[in-house]
């Protein structure tokens, strides 16, 4: 038999179904959505050999708490009753296993992302928007449909050491040491989307940074947003705000 699980833990463990739950509602609060199609994973805490996961079928304005599913490494569902998207399987299962910077993940199908991750250029660097996450961007090639396990060592490859992954053809995935981390970084790469598509669809010339500049804010984006930033320290600002406003509109993701 399993030995029970410490205080601290089972706290831990709730936290990260509500955090999780709390992503998916904020998902559909900004229209992210895809029907069913995108996930949201989040590492058990204490276990490198498992993660939580929404389950395939509910709409995220539904997703709570104790509907998310515990699934293996390999997608078998170990806890919760539900099926898992076999694509999900694949990417989250691949980073979790493998990308220590990735206790959260966040995966999305937007019409914003979607559409900068068919051109050629990917994001660019045009506006301070950009910049504040240009410097973390990985791109990973479209293969078809993420259903091959091959695909794993190619996500893995491209991601490297970045919390910013761009699939091309496909959409926008972001790790995160914590939830509030990955969701302020889904945050501002959907953002910064959203301005270049606004930007590129006036039908003028685009004015285009120098390079001293570009390389100068990409080191003020490392203070404000990095690792050891004291000005917007790992998502925490954002994640509490956002909580705060699911909490007034969109209630009940903690049961």
């Amino acid at each position: 038999m399993n030995a029970p699980l410490d205080p601290a833990t089972h706290e831990a463990i709730h936290a990260a179904r509500v955090d999780l739950a709390a992503a998916c509602r904020l998902i559909h609060l900004f229209g992210w959505t895809d029907l069913l199609a995108t996930h949201v994973s989040y590492r058990v805490p204490g276990r490198n050999d498992r993660y939580f996961i929404n389950p395939l079928g509910l709409l995220y304005e539904e997703v709570t708490a104790s509907s998310i599913l515990e699934v293996d490494l390999d997608g078998r569902v170990v806890g919760g009753e539900g099926d898992v998207n076999p694509a999900g399987i694949i990417i989250h299962g691949a980073i979790h296993a493998s990308a220590p910077q990735a206790e959260a993940v966040i995966h999305l199908h937007s019409r914003e992302g979607v559409a900068v991750s068919a051109q050629e250029g990917g994001l660019l660097p045009l506006t301070q928007m950009a910049l504040m996450v240009y410097g973390q961007i990985a791109y990973h090639d479209f293969q078809g449909v993420v259903l091959d396990e091959r695909e794993r060592a190619d996500v893995l490859a491209n991601l490297g050491d970045k919390h910013t992954l761009i699939l091309r053809n496909h959409g926008t995935l972001t790790v995160g040491r914590d939830m509030g981390e990955a969701f302020a970084r889904i945050w501002r790469l959907e953002r910064a989307c959203r301005f270049q598509l606004a930007a590129q669809s006036a039908g003028v010339p685009l004015r285009q940074l120098p390079p001293e500049v570009i390389a100068r804010t990409l080191e003020q984006a490392q203070a404000i947003y990095g690792p050891q930033a004291s000005f917007f320290p790992s998502g925490k600002r954002e994640w509490a705000a956002l909580r705060r406003r699911l909490d007034r509109e969109l209630p009940g993701y903690e049961q």
